[in-house]
């Protein structure tokens, strides 16, 4: 099997003069570990579970410099990675979601709304939608990720230092509603024609023929038409997803874990990306789902106005039609994707997020 760095850009992983420097500087500056961490069998084990560097790049391979151009092209790769593979695995889970949102009466519960899809459609119609899917969350986790990146380092560096400190759940949520709101529009078109073909019988088989069928129908405007729903949906649920994620962290390391985060082993830090991820989405789920249901119906039916679904489905409806299956999907998602990626950036030398600054940046 080809090297891991084989698969990704040259500028992620080569050494530059730059990244020399500061690692030389990191070898000087970072403590010493003691030889009692782990022993010779544990360290046995994990140089053959974990290839060399993956954890812990040392000086002489490199390192991605903080907030580099090569940092934020990390960012977005990861981002690409996390919500394009964990999207398109709860594709049946979502097909269902969104069934369950358009035909209540057909598809009533979790188990009858499988149970259905199977027998009309056999297993394959669980999976429909899937292109657009991965293609379209890989676009968006590019955007959501890179730029929340981005943004947050914005504007922590325009309050300043101890309004950056004092004042960071407003900085977490401005920096992730900026991202989300070009994330969705890169997201649209492909969430569109997503819902179409999963929620339309005999619509299309998927992104090749969906996708132009779509455009015939409705124009290149029908695509963008439900934006304005997306950001409702994704703006909130991106806003609580980091915010709820960054402060989730901090207390997990402060209250749960019984160890400073910079004395954690990079495997310990994964687990607790992947818990503070589920936590935060199961709230994501619950803020974002009544904007969830408008964008699911105004796909699925043409000429459908905000105020018409709110009409028919009625408010109780809108907040809780489908809500306990995307709590579990959402979760699962959440956790997973904040665990895919903070696994690549410490994959590539770049420390995992939130629970305060890595040991190079220590006073």
């Amino acid at each position: 099997m080809a090297p891991f760095s084989s698969m990704l850009p040259s500028s992620l992983y080569a050494p530059t003069a730059s990244t020399a420097v500061f690692s030389q500087k990191f070898d000087e500056t970072a403590p010493a570990v003691p030889a009692t961490v782990a022993s010779p069998t544990e360290s046995s084990l994990m140089s053959r579970l974990v290839p060399k560097g993956v954890f812990a790049p040392s000086a002489k391979e490199g390192g991605i410099v903080q907030y580099s151009s090569e940092y934020w092209a990390a960012c977005a790769v990861g981002g690409v990675l996390s919500c394009g593979l964990t999207h398109m695995g709860v594709t049946p889970l979502d097909v269902v979601k969104c069934n369950m949102q358009i035909d209540p009466k057909k598809y009533p519960s979790i188990s009858g709304g499988f149970s259905t899809i199977v027998k009309t459609e056999g297993y394959a119609g669980l999976f429909r939608g899937w292109v657009p899917t991965l293609l379209g969350y890989s676009a968006q986790g590019a955007c959501k990720f890179g730029f929340y990146e981005y943004f947050k380092k914005k504007y922590s560096d325009m309050a300043g230092p101890e309004f950056a400190a004092k004042y960071q759940t407003p900085i977490f949520l401005a920096g992730s509603a900026s991202a989300e709101f070009i994330a969705d529009v890169a997201l649209c078109p492909f969430e569109a024609v997503k819902v179409k073909v999963q929620t339309v019988p005999g619509f299309a088989k998927g992104m090749s023929d969906g996708f132009p069928r779509f455009v015939a129908l409705e124009g290149v405007g029908g695509l963008f038409k439900g934006i304005t729903p997306l950001w409702g949906r994704q703006i909130p649920y991106t806003m609580m997803k980091f915010a709820c994620f960054e402060n989730t962290v901090q207390a997990l390391y402060q209250y749960v874990v019984p160890k400073p985060k910079v004395d954690c082993s990079k495997p310990e830090q994964l687990g607790v990306s992947f818990l503070a991820g589920y936590i935060a989405g199961v709230f994501c789920a619950i803020v974002s789902h009544p904007a969830d249901n408008l964008v699911s119906k105004m796909n699925a039916q043409k000429g459908a106005t905000i105020g018409d679904i709110v009409g028919e489905m009625g408010w109780f409806a809108l907040f809780t039609r489908g809500l306990p299956l995307r709590i579990i999907m959402i979760g699962t998602l959440t956790g997973l994707q904040w665990g895919i990626y903070d696994s690549f950036k410490v994959a590539v030398g770049l420390p995992t997020s939130g629970g305060g600054p890595p040991k190079d940046e220590k006073k």
